[in-house]
This record gives C-alpha cells, sequence and structure tokens, in this order.
C-alpha cells in the first residue's frame, strides 16, 4: 500500500484503492500459484525433514506471541508491548490496567484449573460462552452505560462506519489501475509468498504435534493452501494460510469435523455481511483470557512437558527458539533454530561411532568353499587380512576418530604383534562421504603404502557420489598407484614385485574383496614355494658337484630383516643358513611359512594313499581326507556310487526351494555358483557362494531331504561326480556302515562351512 501512495500519490485517492485492492488479489493469485505447484510436484515431503524439537520450539514461541498479545488487548495498550521498565510500571502500578488484565488471565487460570477436573470437549466453549452472559447481567443489574465501559477499556470499542463487507468491491476499477505500481509491488508480493511458505511448513506439522496427528500429508495441504488462495484471489481478497492458533482451539473445542468447519463459515458469513457492529459488545476480558488460555497451553506444552522427555540439547534448542522468538521475532526465532539444530545434528553425529566393528581376516572370511587344507591355512594367516566395517556418515564430524581407529592397525605396536597385508575398508553401510573425510582416506592410503599394505574397498559403487569422491582425491583409480613404490623398506609388500599395487576396489561387496585377499595370500605361498624350491634344488645341486652330501630341505622359520621375497631352505643337519647371503625374511612371510609348514606343505605328511588313482578318488580325499581319518579302501568303495557329469557354463544345477532331488556334486574342475536370495527391508538380498574344484555341494539336502536353500549354477565349463538320491539310498542298503561314515564326512565338512558362513554373517551386520 505504501509503494502504491509513493508511485500514485494520496491525493489520488480513488486510483490508489483500486490499484492497492487489485494487487491484494494478485498476491493471492501469486501465493496460490506456489502453494499448488509445491504440492502437485510432492516437495512437501522435504518438510518432513524439519527437526520435530524446532516445531516445539515454534510452538513455544507462538504460544509465548499470544501471551503478549493477550497481555497488550486486555490493558488496552495503544502502543506495542516492548520490555521495558516503563511498560512493567504500565501494567503494575496502573490500578485501572492492572484490573483490566488481571481479570482476563485470572479467567484463563479458572479455565485451566476446571480442565484438570472436566474432561469434555465443550467445556472450552461454554465457558466462553457464560463468561460474556454473566458480564452482560452485571451490567444489566448495575446499570453500567456501553459508552463508558467502551471508555474504560472493558468493552471494545464500536468500529467506525457500518459499511458492509461487500463494499469493497466497489472500489475496483481496472480504468484507474496504475499497472506500473503493480509493477513495483511484484516484490512485496513475492515477500508475502515467501512469507506463507515459510509458515505453512510450521503451522501445519505443529498442529499435527498438537493435536496428535501423525498422518499429516503436507503435499495435500499445500494443495488445499494453494486452491485457497487462488479462489480468494480470484474473488478479490487477500492471502490465507491455516492458522496454527485458531485451528487448534477450534480444533480442541470439538470443532473436528466438517460439519463444525462449515458452521464457522456460516457464522463468519454472517459477520461479513450484517458489518462489524457486532464487535463493539464483546467483553475485552473474554477475548484477552481466550487468548491468554491457549498462550499458557502452548508454553506449557513447549517448555514444561518437553522437561526430562528429550535431549538436554534439544531442550536447549526449544529455549532458545522460545526467547529469541519473544526478543527478536518469529522469522529470527525460525532461523535461530534452524542453526541450532544444525549445530546439534554435527555434535550428536560426532558422538556416533564410524566404525561398526572391525576384526581379523581370521574372523571374516569370504564365501568361497575351498579344500580343507587352504581353509585351515587361511585360518592361520587370515589375520594378516584387517577389516574395518564402517557405517553412518563420513563426515568432518566423524572421519577423526575412524582415522585414529585404522592409524591404530598401522602403529609401532600393533604392528610388531599382528604385521598386516591387506587393509580393507567395507562401505556396504555407510551413506555419504564429504570432502573432509574423502581427504582422510587420502591419507589413510598413503599410510598404508607406507608400509606396503594393499588397501582393499568393498561395497563402494564406482558411479556414486561417495566413489567419485574418493577417486578424485585419488584413493582409487587413476592416481591412486601414482608413487605406491615410494617408502617401502620398513613394509615390504610380500607379493613378489608388488609393491606398487593399486588400490583394489570390489562394489559386489565385502565377500569379493576378502576373497581377493585370500587368493593373493595363497597365491602368494605357491609362487615363493616354488621358487625356493627351485632355488634348493640348484643349491644341492651345486653342493654335489662340490662332492658335498645333503638331506632333505624344508621350510623353516628364521629370523631376518623386513626386505626380502623368499623364506630360507635350511637343511636339518646343517646349522648354517646356506640362503642368508641370498635371502632375509619378514614377520608376514614368517608367519605364512609357519602357516604353511602345518597345513599346506607336502612333505610335512606323508600320505597314506597312492599315488595313481582314477578320478572321483583324488577329488575326494581333496574334499574330505582332512576332515577325518578314513583309509583310501573307504574313498575306493565310496567312488563306487559316484556319476561323472559334465555341465556347460550357466547350467543350472537347482533352484532355490525346490526339492533335493539331485543330491551332492564333487567338483573335479571348473567353478560352481551358489546363489541364496531372501527379504530384507522389502528388498531383495544375495548371497553368492563360490564352489571351487576339491569341494562339495548339496549335501545337507542329500542327507535331509529338505527343500534346496539356494539356487547352484555352473560358473564355468565343469566336470562334476554326482551322487543322486537314489545312490545315496542303494549305499544305505547295500553297506550301512560306508554311509554312515559318509554323513559323518559330509556333516563334518558342512560344519566347517557353516562356520565360514556365520563368520560372513557376522560381517554383513
Amino acid at each position: 500500500a505504501e509503494t502504491v501512495v509513493k508511485r500514485v500519490g494520496a491525493e489520488n485517492r480513488d486510483e490508489v484503492l483500486a490499484t492497492t485492492i487489485l494487487a491484494y488479489a494478485l498476491s493471492a493469485l501469486m501465493t496460490g500459484a506456489v502453494f499448488l505447484a509445491l504440492g502437485l510436484f510432492k516437495l512437501g515431503s522435504l518438510i518432513a525433514f524439519f527437526p520435530r524439537h524446532i516445531l516445539v520450539g515454534c510452538i513455544g514461541g507462538v504460544g509465548w506471541f499470544l501471551v503478549i498479545t493477550g497481555l497488550e488487548i486486555s490493558s488496552r495498550m495503544t502502543t506495542e508491548l516492548t520490555y521495558t521498565l516503563e511498560t512493567l510500571r504500565f501494567l503494575f502500578q496502573n490500578h485501572h490496567v492492572f484490573a483490566l488484565w488481571s481479570t482476563a488471565l485470572s479467567l484463563a487460570l479458572l479455565l485451566r484449573l476446571l480442565q484438570q477436573k472436566i474432561k469434555h470437549p465443550f467445556l472450552v466453549p461454554a465457558f466462553f460462552m457464560a463468561v460474556p452472559g454473566v458480564f452482560y447481567v452485571i451490567v444489566w443489574i448495575a446499570g453500567f452505560e456501553w459508552e463508558m465501559l467502551r471508555a474504560t477499556g472493558w468493552v471494545f470499542p464500536m468500529p467506525e462506519g457500518d459499511a458492509p463487507g461487500w463494499q469493497f468491491y466497489s472500489y475496483f476499477d481496472l480504468k484507474k489501475t496504475n499497472w506500473s505500481a503493480i509493477l513495483e509491488t511484484v516484490p512485496a508480493m513475492m515477500a508475502l509468498t515467501f512469507f506463507g511458505i515459510l509458515h505453512v511448513p510450521i503451522n501445519v506439522p505443529a498442529l499435527g504435534v498438537s493435536t496428535g496427528q501423525d498422518n499429516v500429508d503436507t503435499n495435500r495441504e499445500l494443495v488445499a493452501h494453494g486452491w485457497s488462495n487462488i479462489l480468494s484471489g480470484g474473488v478479490g481478497t487477500v492471502q490465507n494460510y491455516l492458522v496454527y492458533t485458531n485451528s487448534l482451539l477450534f480444533i480442541k473445542s470439538g470443532g473436528d469435523s466438517r460439519v463444525a468447519g462449515l458452521m464457522l463459515a456460516a457464522a463468519s458469513m454472517v459477520v461479513f455481511l450484517i458489518g462489524p457492529w457486532i464487535v463493539g459488545y464483546i467483553p475485552v476480558m473474554v477475548v484477552g483470557s481466550l487468548i491468554f488460555h491457549l498462550g499458557l497451553e502452548l508454553v506449557k506444552e513447549a517448555l514444561w512437558d518437553t522437561w526430562g522427555l528429550v535431549h538436554p540439547i534439544e531442550y536447549l534448542t526449544i529455549a532458545t527458539i522460545v526467547v529469541a522468538m519473544a526478543g527478536l521475532g518469529f522469522v529470527q526465532g525460525v532461523f535461530l533454530g534452524i542453526m541450532l539444530a544444525c549445530v546439534f545434528f554435527v555434535v550428536t553425529n560426532s558422538r556416533k561411532e564410524g566404525v561398526r566393528y572391525s576384526c581379523t581376516g581370521a574372523s571374516a572370511k569370504s564365501t568361497v568353499r575351498r579344500v580343507y587344507r587352504q581353509q585351515k591355512f587361511l585360518r592361520e594367516v587370515g589375520k594378516q587380512i584387517y577389516i574395518f566395517k564402517l557405517q553412518g556418515d563420513m563426515f568432518f564430524g566423524t572421519i577423526n576418530k575412524v582415522e585414529n581407529e585404522i592409524r591404530q592397525v598401522l602403529s609401532r605396536q600393533r604392528w610388531e604383534a599382528n604385521p598386516i597385508q591387506f587393509l580393507v575398508l567395507d562401505f556396504a553401510l555407510v551413506r555419504g562421504v564429504d570432502f573432509s573425510a574423502a581427504e582422510a582416506f587420502g591419507r589413510i592410503r598413503r599410510a598404508v603404502r607406507s608400509k606396503g599394505v594393499v588397501l582393499v574397498l568393498s561395497g563402494l559403487d564406482h558411479e556414486s557420489e561417495m566413489g567419485k569422491a574418493l577417486k578424485m582425491v585419488g584413493v582409487w583409480g587413476a592416481g591412486a598407484g601414482a608413487g605406491l613404490g615410494e617408502g617401502h623398506g620398513q613394509g615390504n609388500s610380500v607379493f613378489g614385485g608388488r609393491e606398487g599395487v593399486d588400490t583394489q576396489s570390489f562394489p559386489g561387496g565385502l565377500s569379493e574383496a576378502l576373497e581377493y585377499c585370500e587368493n593373493c595370500l595363497l597365491a602368494s605361498y605357491y609362487k615363493t614355494r616354488e621358487s625356493t624350491l627351485e632355488m634348493a634344488k640348484r643349491k644341492r645341486l651345486e653342493g654335489l658337484m662340490a662332492g658335498a652330501t645333503f638331506r632333505r630341505a624344508i621350510p623353516e622359520e628364521d629370523e631376518g630383516d623386513d626386505d626380502d621375497e623368499v623364506g630360507p631352505m635350511s637343511p636339518d643337519t646343517v646349522s648354517t643358513n646356506f640362503f642368508a647371503d641370498q635371502l632375509q625374511n619378514s614377520p608376514r612371510k614368517n608367519h605364512i611359512y609357519q602357516a604353511a609348514r602345518q597345513t599346506l606343505h607336502p612333505r610335512d605328511k606323508p600320505s597314506p594313499h597312492p599315488v595313481n588313482l582314477q578320478q572321483p578318488v583324488p577329488t575326494l580325499l581333496a574334499a574330505f581326507q582332512d576332515t577325518r581319518e578314513n583309509p583310501t579302501d573307504f574313498y575306493l568303495r565310496l567312488s563306487l556310487y559316484f556319476v561323472r557329469r559334465t555341465v556347460l557354463a550357466g547350467t543350472i544345477l537347482w533352484r532355490q526351494g525346490e526339492t533335493a532331488t539331485e543330491g551332492i556334486y564333487l567338483v573335479e574342475d571348473g567353478t560352481l555358483r551358489s546363489i541364496q536370495e531372501f527379504q530384507d527391508s522389502g528388498k531383495v538380498q544375495r548371497v553368492v557362494e563360490v564352489i571351487l574344484p576339491g569341494t562339495i555341494t548339496g549335501e545337507l539336502g542329500l542327507f535331509t531331504g529338505n527343500a534346496r536353500a539356494s539356487t547352484v549354477m555352473s560358473e564355468t565349463d565343469s566336470i562334476l561326480w554326482g551322487l543322486s538320491q537314489d545312490g545315496f539310498q542303494k549305499m544305505v542298503k547295500d553297506d550301512p556302515a560306508l554311509a554312515v561314515e559318509f554323513m559323518r564326512v559330509g556333516m563334518s565338512y558342512s560344519a566347517e562351512r557353516l562356520d565360514i558362513m556365520v563368520a560372513y554373517a557376522f560381517s554383513l551386520s
């Protein structure tokens, strides 16, 4: 209005009125269009992220505004209330003013006492209908003049003029409208629209909180606000949006139905048509006590009812919002509350553990089915794999603790007790990584590189925001391997020539990452062992040529530096090490060789079985000979019940849920894949198990007859040996002792697999 007056001139009264009321209507149309668009595009769901304690703080702030408004109205203050000594003197030292506002406040307190005794929705409307009746009786008995009551502030003054509400339509005149002034008011229209948008996300959820409505559809409310403002602007009136205080009072008074809303609309229409003269007969104490009542209720809800129920920092935020809204204003209080909520979020999440758990590869293993001897070897050397299961948001508040925990594994004390070869970081439960966290992971990569440790990432999608952030700082991808060969003196990698190995990443999950680490440990041993045996042969040949006689050499642990690539071979009867001048040891390699001597080395334990055996006996021996002690005759008799079968890649042997009619399969050559699907939070999850040569699958279905727990298919062209249900039943009938021992062997094998799968399941939790 001031913009229009300044543009048009106060002397042009008709032009000012026509332009101003049209600007009001256009502003309502603009607000309605914005509300409607927000609701139709489902942007109201963003409001769901508005912190609940911020809403509670806003409720308390509104309650305080109402208490102040009650003081202003009931004391008949002519200016806005300020927190000064003059205001206190005006309210308390002036006995007439004190009687005005204290009467209204006393009525509000009386109503609150009655509500403690009477639990009925009609109490509030009945109370506010009774108070004017009592007032009118007193006025009639005492014979007070209405003009005197209006002059002394007990009754509202009579409005000037008695024009009906529809008279303003006569001021619309497009010919007298100043369109340049309309354009100048567009910024004010946008500000009003923003003000409405700011209130609705607060008022609607706050009303839901106060009325116990947990299923408030904010998008539906926005659409309703859009149509309401469009209709309002279409009939030439001003903006509108849900008023929290009036709506709450109306609902708590029993107005929680459409019939009540229609009744209120009809009563408002009557006042609109007959004019505002009725206001001159309403006692001020009625309106004052009504405002006091609702204000005290909201302040209590925000500050009293939440005491001891919310976190102390959240309660401090609520109280701060109430104080800020009282001292600074509504919008300032809301923004201060949002800032405090952000600080609270950072502080709270910084206290959360970014590492869900950490363990070694001895506790968590891949789902690959390996021969028993390899499994035993990996149990021994698994602690050279260290796994960190990360969780939550990796940001500046949590990453320092995560980085410190990882660096502890690389510290001198921990390193001397357990040197590692692989550091596995699982990102499956990580929601996001900010730049500070990405930089920290870059520092971690450089730290593990200096120790000769391979950094392995799992559960990380390369195309995701996290993957791109880590690639940007060189954790993986191009540049991650740059300079990896530097500074490898102390932590030289166990792998021959692999000091410059790049960061490894496996989006498929933790099992793939652990499979890679386990394969490297096995390959490292076999490769080094072959080169060691070859060197031993050359040395023996040189000794024989020199006239020396040697006995058989075996791997033996020896102490040395941390820079060699191959373990020593020491003669049993010679005290000197023939390779000390060429080979050196590292703690990690010593650990591998010690474990290998106990599990993998063929000379440690001579085989009691003949060498030249026909399939499937050698494969049966590879699968079962280390689980239970049995003579060769047992495996020869058992092999008679197995039938050879060749399958092509992609062949499905059985599906999950099918009856176990196929029996058991022993893998001679090729690779099978077992896929188990299950529902988790409405999503289909998969557990994939790789089945290698020298292992079996399907033993539980064969022995129990239950439905298959997973789908098994051939990943490559494979040679299998199958034992069907009919074949097993024939074994039970023809050779019961063989069948019983086979069940014992098979269940021992399954027990080993169960331990591994339980460990893997633990790693997923």
